[in-house]
């Protein structure tokens, strides 16, 4: 069996230049498709996409950025798969894979999908998992990258919950070469691993507007996610000092953007009026889904 698949599970699977080249290359294809440009070079190929958690812009960035490239998507919903409870991963992967050219996995566990992938002979994408969203990530640095230019040396402040976002933010830091500031309430801080891979790169602080003074970015995440409902009540509490506001804006960097990975829930984690901010570029990142994913799967599959 093949095992020399290259996969996609976190940004330190790529090395600091492939990032860089493949948003680069994401702004390429995303002038390319402004301007009406057939370019199929996956005709005949096929994306499987297992869903174990639900997704609006996974879904639609990786089925429409395929079908563009020429090539086709296979949407399996929760319904569908139930990974590891009938089957096991290991026999589910030889399987997909045997039949499918990559395959995304949007999960829970991220020891999941690294189980999938070792099994697997095709590259396998991280949609998603409790601990990452590198798909994001490239998304925002190809928006960063397109509204301001590099991103290295700069200052980012991550306001909110230390969720697998913030986690993907501090992966983020090391590879873009950024400093990272974390504002957020004691017991919601990121995963510890991944403050000790970033060591002095990354700071934790509890102000948000500290956090965020002559910051050139600023990011912020729902404050319960998929699976934490029923801590809902208790985590909107906790985290009032923490909503993003024009005011959070005003004291950073004059250059400043701010970014929300959506869905928003205006009044909560972000206030109403920040959406429509100028400074807010939380549209132009989602849209940017679509074209950093396309030339990530190019990256993986195109010889």
């Amino acid at each position: 069996m093949d095992m020399t698949a290259r996969h996609f599970l976190s940004l330190m699977d790529c090395s600091e230049a492939e990032l860089i080249s493949l948003i680069k290359r994401g702004v390429e294809l995303k002038s390319l498709h402004r301007q009406g440009v057939v370019y199929e070079p996956l005709k005949n190929r096929v994306l499987g996409m297992i869903f174990e958690k639900a997704s609006t812009r996974t879904r639609v960035s990786f089925e429409a950025g395929m079908a563009h490239l020429g090539g086709q998507a296979i949407f399996l919903s929760p319904r569908d798969t139930q990974l590891g409870r009938g089957e096991p991963i290991e026999d589910s992967a030889r399987v997909l894979s045997s039949m499918c050219d990559a395959i995304m996995i949007r999960t829970f566990a991220h020891d999941m999908l690294e189980t999938f992938a070792q099994y697997s002979r095709v590259p396998v994408i991280n949609g998603l998992t409790d601990d990452l969203h590198p798909c994001q990530l490239l998304a925002d640095m190809q928006t960063y990258l397109e509204h301001r230019g590099a991103i290295k040396g700069k200052t980012v402040a991550w306001v909110g919950d230390g969720n697998n976002m913030c986690n993907t933010f501090i992966q983020a830091a090391i590879q873009f070469d950024f400093q990272l500031r974390i504002a957020c309430p004691e017991g919601y801080e990121p995963g510890k691993q991944f403050l000790e891979q970033a060591g002095d790169r990354v700071q934790i602080m509890r102000d948000p507007m500290e956090a965020v003074k002559g910051a050139h970015l600023i990011n912020t995440d729902v404050w319960a996610s998929m699976g934490q409902e029923d801590e809902t009540e208790a985590r909107l509490k906790r985290f009032v000092p923490y909503q993003v506001t024009p005011a959070m804006l005003d004291a950073a960097d004059e250059s400043v953007l701010f970014m929300h990975c959506l869905p928003a829930h205006r009044g909560e984690e972000v206030s109403s009026e920040l959406m429509e901010d100028p400074r807010s570029v939380v549209w132009d990142q989602a849209e940017n889904r679509l074209h950093a994913q396309k030339a990530l799967v190019e990256f993986l599959l195109v010889d």
